[in-house]
């Protein structure tokens, strides 16, 4: 989306919105004297997210592995609410401070933590901010009488997955951190994110909520500059149901995604030889089909939870045929803990465990290209060092969340992570997000297949309403095929330390 379009459209917005004030009832009306608001009824809020980062990423052979650097994001949101209708203009301005110059290993080694993907995607400059419009889009909400359908048009931020939330607080909770965004969705924890330029629709009933979003993904993610589009699409539609019986509380979800990449000129990322890679420019066309179901069973004992997700995929990986699956199991209790044992009682202790296996390609000169393709997630709820992604990985897991005061959340993590096909890539990133750029990188193991053990913790404070503050840390014993790479040292660390405010 170009500067022009974009000021065509803002420009539009606040005409419609001028002439829709006099013409209909306005459903939240604020007080033009009250913070946040201005006379006309438009809303004004915002955040600002400020990070330091700090990595210390497994030890080349040369450059740079310890560094830290600050990410910001600034983020300003206009909008209204109307009687049929609403719209909103948001605008982001990311700004990153003192990143690594030398963040770069020879070879298979790579892109030496994040700090070098926000380097290289920015040319070179080690201080780098723009500001362009994060969200521009009008949503009409009532067609005619009903006001079951919702109608979205122009640029906005879309997580798979979070076309509903469950009533029930765990489930809405258990969804947002092990469901949504897994195969598409904002990166919204990278210092810049990821929008898109389309249309998103949804009808919603009491028996379940029918979704639809067609669009183009926007630049970002590493790159400050958020304004264009990338030459790729994804369509993307699902069935949500929740239900419940007694102390059985659930929701399913199907979905189907088709996802489009025609840019030429930039190499896939793949096992295959370099050689053929650089003659590969055909389209990708990959069709995904899955589905997910959460369970809760709130008992005297206590809450019990489970999440089976799982996806197939099939299409065209260029002139390879695409075939791939992944799956992903978990469960979970929440004890319910005496009130005679005070201080155990105080802790809220979650308990979670899980199993995921993402397919890998065990033939790179077959014609059938076997890795599973996570699209444009989020990566990082799922890795959070961000080292690994679902693409040819199992994934052995097992967490621990305290709640030990109202306003405070601790989250431990174990992963033990390997590939699942030695003849393939350890994979990372998030997908496009520049044009030039594949989105996803690969190293090659040499044929091992253990990647390492993850060991980390975050600590959540809630200030206020308004202030949030996080901590986190993470270790990575290094295994074989960090070993195999990495010699000179097979270990990492990653942390940050974060404060959101919203305004």
């Amino acid at each position: 989306m170009n500067g022009t379009f974009t000021y065509i459209m803002l420009t539009m917005m606040f005409a419609l919105a001028g002439a829709a004030s006099g013409q209909s009832k306005v459903a939240t009306a604020p007080d033009s004297s009250a913070p946040g608001s201005l006379a006309s009824g438009i809303a004004v809020t915002g955040s600002l997210r400020s990070r330091v980062e700090g990595f210390d990423w497994f030890e080349p052979t040369s450059g740079s592995n310890a560094y830290a650097y600050s990410g910001n994001i600034l983020r300003i949101r206009f909008s209204q609410t109307l009687e049929t209708w609403d719209w909103s203009a948001e605008f982001a301005a990311p700004f990153l401070l003192g990143l690594p110059s030398n963040a770069a290993g020879p070879g298979a080694q790579g892109a030496l933590g994040l700090g070098s993907n926000y380097f290289t995607a920015n040319s070179g400059s080690q201080n780098t901010a723009m500001i362009f419009p994060k969200q521009l889009y009008a949503r009409f909400t009532q067609f005619g009488t009903r006001k079951a359908s919702s109608l979205k048009i122009g640029r906005f931020e879309f997580q798979d997955g979070s076309e509903t939330s469950p009533k029930n607080a765990t489930l809405a909770n258990l969804k947002l951190n092990r469901v949504n965004q897994r195969l598409i969705g904002s990166f919204g924890w990278s210092d810049v994110g990821r929008s898109f330029d389309g249309i998103q629709y949804s009808y919603s009933k009491p028996g379940g909520t029918l979704t639809f979003m067609g669009a183009v993904p926007t630049r970002g993610v590493f790159q400050v500059d958020g304004w264009g589009w990338n030459k790729a699409a994804v369509g993307y539609t699902s069935f949500a149901k929740p239900w419940q019986r007694g102390v059985h509380a659930a929701e399913t979800r199907l979905f189907a995604i088709y996802y489009d990449d025609w840019r030429r000129g930039v190499v896939k990322t793949d096992n295959r030889p370099l050689a053929l890679r650089s003659s590969d420019f055909s389209n990708l066309r990959i069709w995904t089909v899955g589905g997910n179901s959460l369970h809760l069973f709130d008992t005297k004992k206590g809450a019990f939870d489970a999440l089976i997700w799982g996806a197939v995929q099939g299409g065209d990986w260029g002139v390879q045929t695409q075939s791939a699956y992944a799956i992903d199991a978990e469960a979970g209790y929440q004890p319910e803990i005496s009130p005679n044992l005070p201080p155990l009682a105080k802790l809220k202790p979650w308990f979670r465990g899980g199993y995921s296996v993402a397919s890998g390609d065990d033939n790179p000169a077959d014609g059938s290209h076997g890795t599973f393709f996570q699209i444009l997630p989020t990566p990082r709820p799922y890795a959070r060092f961000p080292f690994f992604n679902m693409m040819n990985n199992i994934d052995r897991f097992g967490s621990l969340t305290l709640r030990p005061h109202a306003k405070v959340t601790v989250s431990s993590e174990f992963h033990s992570l390997s590939l699942q096909s030695a003849k393939d890539l350890w994979y990372a990133g998030g997908g496009v997000f520049q044009p030039w750029t594949f989105g996803y990188q690969g190293r090659n193991t040499s044929g091992a297949k253990s990647l390492g053990n993850l060991y980390d913790t975050s600590v959540e404070y809630r200030y206020n309403a308004r202030v949030t503050f996080t901590a986190y840390l993470g270790y990575v014993q290094g295994l074989a095929a960090m070993r195999q790479i990495y010699p000179a040292g097979k270990d990492g660390a990653f942390g940050y330390g974060e404060m959101l405010y919203r305004f």
